[in-house]
């Protein structure tokens, strides 16, 4: 079953919806995985393959994300499980409902097998001051995985669970994404509802998804993109839903600008690293698009306007 890990969620939703796996053996075909490996990476604070299990959709077609097994950030509610932010202050907290991203996922066919290691209350980058576990990278255990979001990003990365829901208020997504060579996006503010996030800072926080491809992380957006009445930041979205659709099928860029912030390739960015942005973006132009250098004067107050 080590194989069925490495599948995209669209591969994993084939195999269900045509019976050739049950939901009950993908589900624990990521558990085996967790117990084999999540010893020495401490990515999950806790697995729960009884709610995984449970949770069947409704009637009707398969869902979007049809036995999909996915994970959490410990600070995002599911009901019944202990949400503790990765603190001692919140020992034996349970939630007593979803989180609306949680329920959106779950009406979809998903099975939510776990929560996962973070930062304390979300307040750090490396994965390390979680009150109740240190977080590895899976390509070296001696390197931090990134953080606040590190045991959702390493357990995508190590093949723990294809989808894995983090939280991003200053880079806690993309930071640890880009640690562990994954995909990690913070939506839009409002894009996706908050109903269910314990807060950090509620004027920046969003829930995002973490994956291993691109089409993996809009099919999860397709689902999580709406409007939520319970969340007062929460927008409106007439065009959401076609996330998926807008990266299927196309070689091309043309006629998408991008523009590459000087100020962010600057001092104290590694010569390697510049390399690899420039020589992404070459790779961009090869595509039909149109990438031009372009400035963010303000960027010198970004940190201290965060903090």
């Amino acid at each position: 079953m080590s194989e069925l890990t490495w599948l995209g969620l669209r591969e994993l939703r084939a195999l269900m919806v045509t019976g050739e796996l049950s939901r009950d053996e993908i589900i624990e075909g990521f558990a085996e995985n967790i117990e084999e490996k999540d010893g020495e990476l401490g990515c999950f604070l806790r697995v729960d393959r009884g709610r995984a299990r449970k949770r069947e959709p409704g009637g009707g077609a398969p869902g979007l994300l049809e036995g999909i097994p996915y994970a959490i950030k410990d600070n995002i509610c599911a009901e019944g499980m202990l949400t503790t932010c990765a603190s001692q202050m919140l020992t034996g907290h349970r939630s007593p409902y979803d989180a609306t991203v949680v329920a959106d996922l779950d009406d979809q066919g998903a099975a939510l097998l776990g929560m996962t290691n973070m930062d304390e209350f979300a307040m750090g980058s490396s994965t390390e001051s979680s009150a109740l576990e240190v977080t590895r990278n899976p390509w070296n255990p001696d390197r931090v995985p990134g953080g606040s979001s590190g045991g959702s990003a390493a357990a995508v990365a190590a093949g723990l669970v294809p989808l894995a829901l983090g939280s991003d208020t200053g880079g806690s997504i993309r930071q640890p994404a880009s640690f562990c060579g994954v995909v990690g996006m913070k939506p839009t503010y409002g894009a996706v509802s908050r109903y269910g996030l314990v807060a950090f800072a509620s004027s920046l926080d969003q829930v995002g998804p973490i994956t291993r491809s691109v089409d993996d992380c809009a099919a999860a957006l397709d689902v999580m993109i709406r409007h939520d009445p319970l969340d007062s930041t929460s927008v409106s979205h007439p065009d959401a839903g076609g996330f998926l659709d807008a990266v299927t099928g196309r070689d091309d860029l043309e006629g998408m600008r991008i523009g590459l912030p000087l100020e962010y390739l600057g001092d104290g960015v590694d010569p390697e690293i510049r390399e690899i942005v420039r020589n992404a973006a070459e790779v961009l132009c090869s595509l039909g698009a149109h990438v031009e250098e372009c400035s963010l004067p303000h960027t010198s107050y970004a940190l201290p306007s965060y903090y």
